[in-house]
């Protein structure tokens, strides 16, 4: 079946990225000029949600309500709460201010799991850019100690990434999918699952996908990504000088490609199921472009949370 993009907002000329929605309408992150947009598909209206969001990027809704954003210029992962304050959570991990936090899924648990890689070279500002990054890019794990504390913590979940984009994880919640992408000559490209144990320790990953190259130069991996009821992977990946260009997957659980449809604008960054019955799919691009795919769930496709 061919998918109709549908352009909702667009282009700015400058990235849109994490997507959440709300209920009623589709969050979108404003990258560039940190302040997280809302699409309102009855009044074909955006509007600001979040002002001042200092460079936001991933954003998802926990099981409570709140919603967690990639705050990537101040390296650290905030709540937005429902009565429009903002709290802040755990910053270091193993004693060290860790990266740029960039995509994150939220557990039943209220856990965030998120990739943090090593943007420094694009932070703007004073504050958390005076400390050097970690000496890896890994995958965090963002957790809440029980009482009487209640304290937020980090834990490294990944040793074995150097550029992880996308993070999801399987509706059983037993898998974590990792999007390994380094765009750079010799670098991984590829679609990774970690089971995860009993523990909540990540186990030795599958490679469900790699993306090659050829003499036009890298093809592009995958960026953001999300997941539906039967654990099927939708992602964004490619770009337009090399490989098959820019398009979104779509990745059974074992790896096997499903489907793939062309987006009409380069470098996709994320995807996130919306609408009523969340039977839509919206992607972001890089340059600042918001595409719908109508009735995608109702052909098989139904999100998971």
């Amino acid at each position: 079946m061919t998918w109709t993009f549908e352009l909702i907002y667009g282009p700015l000329g400058t990235p849109l990225g994490g997507l959440a929605w709300d209920g009623s309408g589709m969050l979108f992150s404003d990258i560039g000029n940190s302040v997280i947009l809302r699409w309102d598909s009855r009044s074909n209206t955006v509007a600001p949600a979040r002002k001042y969001t200092n460079r936001t990027n991933g954003i998802a809704f926990g099981s409570q309500g709140v919603l967690y954003g990639c705050q990537s210029g101040s390296r650290r992962i905030v709540r937005f709460m429902p009565d429009g304050s903002a709290t802040t959570t755990a910053t270091r991990v193993a004693g060290k201010v860790h990266n740029n936090p960039y995509f994150l899924t939220v557990d039943r648990h209220e856990r965030a799991w998120f990739s943090d890689p090593d943007h420094s070279r694009m932070a703007v500002g004073p504050g958390p850019q005076r400390f050097p990054p970690l000496e890896h890019q890994s995958v965090l794990r963002l957790s809440r100690a029980a009482r009487p504390t209640f304290e937020w913590y980090l834990a490294r979940m990944t040793f074995d990434t150097n550029a992880p984009t996308g993070v999801a994880l399987s509706p059983d919640e037993k898998t974590l999918y990792v999007a390994e992408s380094d765009n750079r000559p010799g670098g991984a490209r590829e679609l990774r699952a970690y089971p995860i144990g009993d523990d909540g320790t990540l186990g030795r990953y599958v490679v469900l996908h790699v993306f090659g190259s050829d003499h036009r130069g890298i093809h592009r991996g995958i960026e953001g990504m999300c997941v539906d009821t039967d654990g099927n992977i939708i992602a964004c990946a490619g770009w337009q000088h090399s490989g098959p260009g820019p398009l979104v997957y779509v990745f059974s659980p074992a790896g096997a490609v499903l489907e793939t449809h062309v987006v009409p604008a380069d470098l996709p960054l994320n995807c996130a199921f919306g609408d009523e019955r969340l039977g839509s799919l919206y992607v972001t691009t890089a340059a600042g472009h918001l595409f719908r795919i109508q009735s995608v769930g109702r052909n098989g496709y139904m999100p998971y949370p």
